[in-house]
């Protein structure tokens, strides 16, 4: 770390990020409606390699209730198929020969219990990774402070600076969750 300010943007950098993360895991949790995000990141192998779903197909929603895959390479339908069965995602995919039809059941009270679970769990992950960058970032500060790279004034200031990030950041996911939790619930 070369200054204070390398270190509070990097911190910023590394927060958004797992903001950002935060973003696309809850993208991926299903509400009832089809979205190509349910799907798009299930791994397939193809030619020995796992590989998302969304470089193999075109993922399209007909309907508010439906997918429709269409493999770029028809050979692999019948591995796209068995790896959304595997993913444990609640859907069934059916293959007509040419695409693959996923249609979205409606969500049961159980199952709507248990995404949220799942949502909270990804929250705290992400509370955790951005506590986590608090940590390293406070460490790069007081080793700067050590070097004689900035006085115990301009410490303080970086690391409270730090912190008050630290809690914008924590602030968001808290409305991330609320907000995901609310759409869950929605029948």
């Amino acid at each position: 770390m070369d200054s204070l300010d390398d270190i509070l943007l990097e911190t910023m950098d590394k927060m958004e990020k797992s903001l950002h993360v935060l973003q696309d895991q809850f993208a991926g949790l299903r509400t009832g409606k089809a979205s190509p995000h349910l799907v798009e990141n299930v791994p397939v192998p193809y030619y020995g390699a796992m590989t998302r779903l969304r470089e193999l197909a075109n993922i399209a929603v007909p309907e508010p209730r439906l997918l429709v895959i269409n493999p770029y390479d028809k050979s692999i339908r019948e591995a796209i198929v068995k790896a959304i069965l595997q993913a444990n995602l609640g859907l069934t995919p059916m293959d007509d020969g040419r695409v693959i039809r996923v249609p979205v059941p409606e969500l049961s009270e159980e199952r709507r219990k248990e995404l949220i679970k799942v949502m909270k769990r990804m929250a705290e992950e992400a509370r955790v990774a951005v506590r986590n960058v608090r940590r390293d970032m406070n460490e790069a500060v007081r080793k700067l402070q050590k070097e004689g790279g900035c006085t115990e004034d301009e410490r303080d200031k970086a690391l409270a600076d730090i912190q008050k990030q630290t809690d914008q950041a924590i602030e968001k996911i808290d409305q991330m969750a609320a907000a995901k939790e609310a759409e869950l619930l929605q029948v």
